[in-house]
C-alpha cells in the first residue's frame, strides 16, 4: 500500500512535461559535460605541454587585456549614454534613446573587417591624409588597428548597448523618489549621480558588462583576423591544425573557467545588498534641460559611439558592397544565403518549441526541479561557441562511428558520418548555445499570464496540452515570434561554432565573410557582411520600438 502511494506521488511529480524537461536539459548540457570529461582523458598530451610552454601565457595575457579594456569601455560608454538620455534633455535625445542600441546589429568581426579596410595604408583615410598633406610612406605615424587595443575598440563600440539598455532601465525604475530625497538633502546633479543613481544601478551595469565580456570571450573572428592569440584561436588551432581533441578540450575548459569567473564576479559584486526603490513615487524623473553648450556636448557624447559603432561601419560596408562587392554574387551568394537561412530557420523553430516545453513544465511543476533545469539551460548562452563545438563533436563523432559500424554490420554498406557529415550536429550546437535566448523570452511572457486563465480552462474540461494549444500559444504568439527572431539572428552571426562544425563544402554568409577577409579580399567580403548586418537590424528595431513605446507609456502614466 505504501509502495503504491509512493508511486502515485512520484507520478504526480514526474509528469511527461517534467520528464521531457529533464531530457532536454541533459542534452543541452551535454557539450559542457563532454568538455570537462575529456580534460584528463589520456593524461597530459604532448600538445598540451607544448601549448603550456609556448603560447598559453600569451593566451592568458591577451584574454586579460581584452576583458579589462572591454569592461572599462562598455561601462563608461553605456552608463554615460544611459544617464544622458534618461536624466537630461538635449538636442536629439529622443533619437538617441532608441538609436544607441543599433551597434548590436553589427558583429564584432564585421567591424574588424570594415575598420581594417578604412584605416589601412591604402585605405580611404590614409590615402586622403597623404593627398591633403603631401606626405609619403614613412613621413608620418598612424596607429595599427590590428592589435589587442584595436580588438578592444571593436568590442567596446559593438557591445556597449548591453550596459546602455540595463543601466537605462535601472535609472528609470529607481530614480524618481530617490533623486528627490537626495535633492532634499542638498545633493546637486553630480552628487545625485555618484551617490544615488550610480550605486543603485550598479547591479545592472555589472550585469551588462558581464554580458559584454562573455561575448568578448566567445569571439573568434575579430581576434583571429587581428592576429591576437586567445583561447578561441588556440582551440581552433588545436582541433584543426594539430588534430588533438584532448588539447582542444583542455583549452575549452580553461576558456570556460574564464566565463565562470566573470559570472562569479558579477554575482559577488552584488553581495548581500538589495537595491530596491522604497519610495512610493514611481514617476519618471523629469529630464533636466541642459544649457546650449552642455546640450551640444551631450549630443556629441551620444553621437560618437553611435557613429563609430554603427553609422560609419554601416556606410563603409554598404559602399564596398555596392561599388565592388563579391564577384560571385550570383548563384554562389544565393547558395550561401540559403544555407544560412536554413540553419537559422531550423534552429529558431526547434528552439521555440523546446522553450515552450521547458517554460510550460516550469509553470505547471509542483517541484523546483524544472525551474532548476531551466537555469541550467540558461547557462548555455554564456558558453563560447568554440567550446560548444568541441563539446558536441567529441561525443557525436563517437556516436557517428557506432551508428556507421552497426549499419555496416546490418546491411553491408557504410553510411559514413550521418550526424557530423550533415547539419544535424551543427543545429545541435546552435541549440546548446542559443536555446536560453528563446527560453528567457518565453518564460517572461508566460509569467504575465495569470493562473486564473489556467483554472478557467481546466474548469471547461481542457487538459494541460489543450490549455497550452488553445490558451497560452495564442497569447504568446508575439513573444514566440520575437524569441524565434532573436535566435535566428544569433545563428546568422555565429562564426566559431560554424567554422569548426560545418560539413565539408558547406559555407554560410558568416564563414564566407571570414574566409574572404582572411584572404585580404575585404571588398568581396562586404556583400556577405552587409547581409548579416541587415538581418541583425530586425531585432534591433523591435527593441527600439519597445524603448520608445515604453518611454511614452511611462510618461502617459505619469501625467495621469
Amino acid at each position: 500500500m505504501k509502495f503504491k502511494e509512493g508511486l502515485g506521488r512520484l507520478r504526480k511529480r514526474w509528469s511527461s512535461l517534467t520528464a521531457g524537461s529533464l531530457l532536454i536539459s541533459v542534452l543541452i548540457a551535454m557539450p559542457v559535460i563532454s568538455v570537462f570529461s575529456n580534460v584528463f582523458v589520456g593524461g597530459t598530451s604532448g600538445t598540451w605541454s607544448h601549448l603550456s610552454a609556448t603560447v598559453l601565457p600569451e593566451f592568458l595575457r591577451n584574454t586579460l587585456i581584452l576583458c579589462i579594456g572591454v569592461g572599462l569601455g562598455v561601462s563608461s560608454i553605456g552608463v554615460t549614454t544611459a544617464w544622458l538620455t534618461t536624466m537630461t534633455d538635449f538636442p536629439g535625445r529622443r533619437f538617441f534613446q532608441w538609436a544607441l542600441v543599433l551597434p548590436l546589429a553589427v558583429p564584432a568581426y564585421v567591424m574588424a573587417y570594415v575598420y581594417t579596410d578604412f584605416l589601412q595604408f591604402v585605405g580611404p583615410l590614409q590615402s586622403w591624409l597623404r593627398e591633403v598633406s603631401g606626405w609619403k610612406a614613412g613621413d608620418y605615424w598612424f596607429p595599427d588597428v590590428r592589435t589587442a587595443g584595436g580588438a578592444v575598440a571593436m568590442f567596446m563600440f559593438v557591445l556597449y548597448p548591453y550596459v546602455y539598455l540595463l543601466a537605462r532601465t535601472a535609472f528609470l525604475e529607481r530614480a524618481s523618489g530617490m533623486l528627490e530625497a537626495g535633492r532634499s538633502l542638498g545633493l546637486g546633479p553630480w552628487g545625485s549621480f555618484f551617490r544615488v543613481s550610480l550605486p543603485l544601478a550598479r547591479p545592472a551595469v555589472v550585469a551588462g558588462s558581464a554580458l559584454a565580456l562573455m561575448e568578448t570571450l566567445a569571439d573568434f573572428g575579430t581576434v583571429s583576423y587581428f592576429g591576437v592569440q586567445t583561447f578561441t584561436t588556440g582551440i581552433y588551432r588545436a582541433w584543426f591544425s594539430l588534430g588533438d581533441r584532448v588539447a582542444a578540450a583542455q583549452l575549452s575548459a580553461a576558456l570556460l573557467a574564464f566565463v565562470v569567473v566573470v559570472l562569479v564576479l558579477e554575482h559577488a559584486s552584488r553581495g548581500r545588498a538589495r537595491f530596491n526603490n522604497t519610495s512610493r513615487q514611481q514617476t519618471t524623473p523629469t529630464p533636466v534641460k541642459l544649457s546650449r553648450a552642455l546640450g551640444l556636448l551631450a549630443t556629441l557624447l551620444c553621437f560618437l559611439p553611435l557613429f563609430l559603432g554603427f553609422l560609419l561601419p554601416a556606410a563603409l560596408l554598404l559602399r564596398m558592397a555596392l561599388v565592388e562587392g563579391d564577384a560571385q554574387f550570383g548563384a554562389r551568394f544565393v547558395q550561401l544565403a540559403r544555407n544560412s537561412f536554413v540553419l537559422a530557420s531550423v534552429t529558431a523553430l526547434l528552439a521555440v518549441l523546446l522553450a515552450i516545453v521547458l517554460g510550460y513544465a516550469a509553470r505547471l511543476a509542483r517541484s523546483r526541479l524544472p525551474r532548476v533545469l531551466n537555469r541550467t539551460v540558461g547557462l548555455g548562452y554564456a558558453v563560447p561557441g568554440s567550446v560548444i563545438a568541441v563539446g558536441v563533436l567529441i561525443p557525436v563523432t563517437r556516436l557517428d562511428h557506432v551508428i556507421a559500424g552497426w549499419w555496416q554490420e546490418l546491411t553491408g554498406v557504410n553510411p559514413g558520418l550521418v550526424l557530423t557529415g550533415g547539419i544535424a550536429a551543427l543545429v545541435y550546437a546552435y541549440l546548446s548555445r542559443f536555446l536560453s535566448v528563446a527560453l528567457h523570452t518565453v518564460e517572461s511572457s508566460l509569467g504575465k499570464i495569470t493562473a486564473s486563465m489556467d483554472d478557467a480552462s481546466r474548469s471547461l474540461g481542457a487538459g494541460k496540452w489543450a490549455t497550452l494549444r488553445r490558451v497560452h500559444v495564442p497569447i504568446l504568439r508575439g513573444s514566440l515570434l520575437t524569441a524565434g527572431l532573436l535566435v535566428f539572428v544569433d545563428v546568422m552571426k555565429e562564426l566559431p561554432a560554424t567554422l569548426v562544425m560545418r560539413p565539408f563544402n558547406f559555407d554560410t554568409l558568416a564563414t564566407q565573410a571570414h574566409t574572404l577577409a582572411s584572404d585580404e579580399r575585404l571588398a568581396e567580403a562586404s556583400t556577405a557582411a552587409v547581409t548579416i548586418v541587415a538581418v541583425g537590424l530586425l531585432p534591433m528595431f523591435i527593441i527600439s520600438r519597445q524603448i520608445v513605446h515604453g518611454s511614452r507609456r511611462t510618461v502617459e502614466e505619469t501625467e495621469v
